[in-house]
Order: C-alpha cells, then structure tokens, then sequence
C-alpha cells in the first residue's frame, strides 16, 4: 500500500520549477565541494569570497538551465538526451564564469572577486557528475518502487533493431501502463548475447515455454516495420503455441502526427494474418474520372455500399446520392458522412426493385456514374427464398441498369461475387444471371459501360464468419464451422471498395474484372486462430463445433467459371476474366421471363428456369437437387 501511494506521488509530474531549484542548489553544493577538493578536503579557504560568489554561480547557472531546458524532461524518463541538456547547461555556465571573471580581472569591476580556473574546471566535474547521477538515481528508484506493483506487465520485444528501440522508449515513457522490458528477440546472430540499456537480446529459438514461465512473460511485441504476412502468420502461431499474446506495432505511416506511443500498440487481429500480401492501389485516374461527377451508390448501407460512399466521399465529386432499403444503417451512414463534414451527398431510402421510385431518382439527380452493391447475400436464407433472391439480385439488377441506360449513364459498376462462379446455391445463381444481363446490355448500341466486379468473401461485413466468431467467443463458444476442410478466399473492405472504385474507370464495357486473392485459407484454421487471440486456449477453454454443409454451401469457392480464362491489366492483383460465349438475345429474354415467372411465387419453376439460364448452376446440398436429377 505504501509503494502504491508513494508510486502514485511520484507520478505525478515534478514542477519544472521544484527540479530548477533542486540543481540550482546542487550546483551551489558542488561549487564548495570544488573549493574543499582545491584545498585537499579542507574548508580552510577565504569564506567571505565563496559567500560572495554562490549567488552569482546561482544566477548564471539559472539562466543556462532555463535556456536549455534541462529542467523541463520528466526525471524518471531520463535518456541520453536529457543528460546531454544537463552536459550543456553545466558547460555554458563554466564558459560563462570563465568569461565573466575575465572581464572582471581586466576592468576590475567587483575588487578582488577571482575564482581560480582550477575551481571552474573542479566545479564543473562535479556538477556534471551530480547532476546527472541524480536523475539516475531519481529513475532508478521510481523503477524499483514500480516493479513492486501486481499491475506489472512483463513483455519482450522482437526486433531489437530502430523500430524496438523506439518501442521500447515508448514503453518506458508510458504513465497508463507499468511496462518491464524483460527482453529483446532478434534474428540477427551478431546481436544475440548483447545488451541495450541492460536488456538482454534473446533468438527466437531460446524463447521456450520454460523460459516464458520463467521469467513470467506476459506479451511479444512484435516490432519490425513492414514484416510480411507469411512472416507474421509463422510468429504468432509459434507464440500463441507457448501460451502467450503477442501485439504487432503499427507501420510508421500509421504513427500519429510521426511519434509513437505505447497506446498505438495493439492486439493483432484475424485481418494481419490470412497469409496475403495487402492490395493498395492509388491511381490518379480514379479521382480524375470522379471529379465533378454525380454518384449513385446503391445498397450504400451495406458493408460494401457504406465503404464504397467513404472512399468516394474523399474525392472532388460534384454529388453523392447514397441509397438503401435499410433504414437504420442509412441513418448511421449519414451521420457519419455529417461528422466528417461531407455535405454534397443526399441519403435516400428506396427500394432498388421500385421501377416508380428507381425513375423519380434519376430524373430528379441526373446521375453520371452508378455503383450497384444492393443484393441479397445469405446463402442459406436465399436458398429458403429463391423469390426475394430472384426479385432484388436479378430484378434489382436489371431496373437499375436498365435505367442506366435510359438516362445515358457513363459507367455503371456492378459488385458481383466468386459464388456466381459454377453455382450452387440460389444466391450465387442469381448473381451469375445478374452478371449474364449486364453482359447481355455491354453488347447493345448505347453510350452506358457496364462493368462488373468479382471477388470473395468480404472480411468484417455483415454476416461474415469474423463477427460471427468474435461474438461465438463472448458468448463462451463453441465456434461452429459448416467443415473442417472448408476454405475461403478473403479480402479487407476497403481492398474490395478500392478495386470496384478502380474497375470504375477501366475498360470498354462488358469485362469481368477478378481479384488475385493469394491462397485460400481453411475457416477451421481461423477460428483455432481466433480463439487464441481472444487469450482463450483451444479446445481446453472454447470448443469448435462441426455443424455440416448448409443448404447451397461447397467446401471451395472459385473464381473462373468453366470456360473463362483471364487477361492482365496493369495492376498486378486486377485481371479481366475472358467471358464465355453467350447467346445474348436468348439469355436476355430468358431473364425477362424468369422476373415475370417470379411474380406467381413458384420456387421450383423460378430455380429451374435459372438452371436453363445458368448450364453451370448445380444445386448441393438442397430441395432443389432434384431439378438437377430431373434435367
């Protein structure tokens, strides 16, 4: 209790005024042990001088120390910086004296005040000496006071390179948290066995769980600057095997205003480690095709629409109209646009498939550009409602673009997904028939592009399995997965928001541009993964629990369908896939009578003539297998 309350006083930051007066009376002290070690420990000098000259060593040594500042650096933080203030301080007030007795000596303005010049270099030793030893000895006794405490978190920090000296100064400069740097862990075998400010440097392959229980560490801190995924993946799997959480520090650019802090630490997340290269693209074509152009952004409440709206909101647009169904997320995204100030944008609740409502908005804003992300996307609740599928991804679809049209849209951007690809389920077969009208459309006599985008699953939006874990965890589990062997392709939001902003501005019209998604990762491994980082043990403290394939659900998602290849662009990750051969005049009124066969609610009529559309499209796992055995 006395260490907590001791603790907590010192604490609280010494008044730069309180630490001037300590050293301008250290420097006074120091300036009669320079006249007792002058005089071989004796006190046997002329005392009427030295009471003459303390107060004027005082007054120049409080100018030297206000103009260097030295008393402004918060005393148990002391670094080299802070003792070179003190190391300059303490030579400009001997240079000071040194001159100053000078004048004196020729001018004769104080009669007999001399300060021999070995007192001025004595002196000047000492002050150093003390000076800088008590900051020390302040630091050194505020750490041992705080190492005392319960609160204390003992960590390593791998990375004993720039970027772990500059975490650990920010440990140590933390005031929220009591840090105790145990050790370094470097890969570099010409650094192993050193020390820096008397913190050892470990390798990796000395960091066993004998010596984390041993040392009782409690987190890694994995400070290198742009380490890679495979690299980060390969990590913290090997930690979260010996029991403990490691922390990732965030890259320099991600620094606030350049300085980094102990708080900017944070926990690594699901997102770092799905063994991907991030996708970043910057393309001035992008704000050049947005600038002063109307957009509309349709399903904008959604992960994908509200995303899309952020990004856009950033450019020199002329006017962003952002539409949606869902009431309450609209709300929310409007707010959000509020607060950052955006005001050239109009939020409009509206139902995609309303042909009456649809018309009113284009006639009234006269948009340039559509962004088309409203759709339906669960797979087992479209598979129960092969009606509300077919009306929003198909109708939806169709109204939207046929307006474009119409209204002489310049591009309209289609967000489509890798469940069109050789279907089986409902949803991912409207997507593919919605992706077959826009292409029917791309082969018309019209000044619209069309244009469509295709990528996987969507990390952290509504209904994905992140969310659905995170919240699996709270509840204390188990995390259920469909299949152990079940994997899937995943992208971040604003790397799928950046793509279909790129798309945007690419091509003739017609193409299918996909997403290089790296390797596809088992969602049994992510949520092992999850639970660890949760600082859970599995399957000791939360379980997996293996439910089956859902309705319309396959183990592996794919890209290409049968008969597509692709074609490079000039970014890397972006591809053009080659789309089949279509009979556009057929497929295109095949659609016409899917919408209209819908409006009698027959499920089994509607999904089988999908199956007439989409060849490809074969049912797995579901009530609607039978058409596929009929056919």
């Amino acid at each position: 209790m006395i260490r907590k309350i001791l603790l907590r006083a010192l604490e609280r930051h010494a008044s730069h005024w309180l630490v001037l007066i300590i050293d301008l009376m250290l420097v006074c002290i120091s300036f009669i042990l320079a006249y007792s070690v002058r005089f071989n420990g004796s006190l046997d000098f002329n005392t009427d001088h030295l009471f003459l000259q303390i107060p004027f060593i005082g007054f120049i040594s409080l100018i030297s120390f206000w103009l260097v500042g030295s008393n402004r650096g918060i005393i148990r933080h002391t670094g080299t910086k802070d003792a070179f203030n003190v190391f300059l301080g303490v030579t400009i007030i001997s240079f000071a004296i040194l001159f100053i007795v000078a004048i004196n000596n020729v001018f004769k303005i104080v009669p007999g005040f001399k300060i021999p010049k070995s007192i001025i270099l004595i002196h000047y030793f000492i002050t150093v000496f003390v000076l800088v030893i008590s900051r020390f000895v302040f630091k050194s006794f505020y750490e041992i006071i705080s190492s005392e405490l319960d609160e204390i978190t003992n960590v390593l920090i791998y990375g004993a390179g720039e970027s772990g000296l500059i975490t650990y100064g920010a440990l140590n400069r933390d005031n929220q948290n009591h840090y105790e740097v145990i050790g370094f862990i470097d890969d570099d075998k010409t650094k192993l066995g050193k020390k820096i400010d008397r913190v050892k440097i470990y390798s990796r392959h000395q960091v066993t769980k004998e010596f984390i229980e041993n040392k009782q560490i409690d987190e890694v801190i994995l400070s290198i600057q742009n380490i890679k995924s495979e690299r980060l993946l390969y990590l913290t799997d090997k930690f979260l095997e010996l029991g403990i959480k490691p922390k990732i520090v965030p890259t320099l650019t991600k620094w606030i205003d350049g300085d980094f802090e102990a708080n900017q630490i944070k926990e690594i997340k699901i997102q770092d480690l799905l063994d991907r290269k991030p996708i970043s693209i910057n393309n001035p074509i992008v704000n050049r095709d947005v600038d002063g152009k109307i957009i509309l952004v349709s399903g904008a409440a959604g992960s994908i629409g509200s995303e899309i709206s952020r990004q856009i909101s950033s450019y020199n647009y002329k006017h962003l109209i952002v539409l949606d169904q869902a009431e309450s997320p609209l709300y929310e995204l409007q707010q959000e646009l509020i607060r950052k100030g955006i005001k050239n944008f109009t939020s409009i609740v509206a139902d995609v498939r309303d042909e009456v409502r649809m018309e009113e908005v284009f006639n009234q804003f006269k948009p340039n550009k559509v962004y088309h992300a409203a759709a339906y996307k669960h797979v087992p609740l479209m598979e129960d409602t092969p009606y509300e599928a077919i009306k929003i991804n198909i109708g939806g679809t169709k109204t939207i673009a046929d307006l474009s049209v119409k209204h002489k849209i310049e591009r309209f951007v289609m967000v489509s997904t890798d469940k069109a690809v050789n279907p089986t389920n409902v949803m991912g077969a409207t997507k593919r028939v919605a992706e077959m009208y826009i292409s029917c459309l791309s082969k018309k006599k019209h000044t619209t592009k069309f244009i469509t985008t295709r990528f996987g699953n969507v990390l952290g939006s509504n209904g994905s399995v992140i969310p659905l874990f995170t919240k699996q965890i709270k509840e204390g589990g188990p995390l259920t997965v469909t299949h152990k062997d079940i994997t899937r392709y995943f992208m971040t939001i604003p790397e799928a928001c950046q793509l279909v902003l790129e798309a945007g501005t690419m091509g003739n019209g017609g193409e299918i541009y996909i997403f290089d998604m790296g390797k596809s990762v088992k969602i049994y491994e992510i949520a092992k993964r999850m639970i660890h980082l949760s600082g859970l043990r599995y399957p000791d403290d939360i379980s997996i629990k293996i439910t089956g394939l859902r309705p319309g659900e396959k183990l592996y998602e794919e890209l290409l369908a049968n008969g597509e290849n692709t074609t490079r662009t000039y970014h890397e990750k972006i591809m053009i896939a080659k789309a089949q051969e279509l009979d556009h005049y057929g497929i295109e009124n095949k659609i016409i009578q899917l919408c209209e066969l819908n409006k009698e609610y027959n499920n089994k009529r509607s999904v089988s003539l999908i199956k007439e559309i989409v060849p490809e499209y074969k049912s797995n796992n579901s009530i609607y297998e039978e058409l596929d055995q009929k056919k």
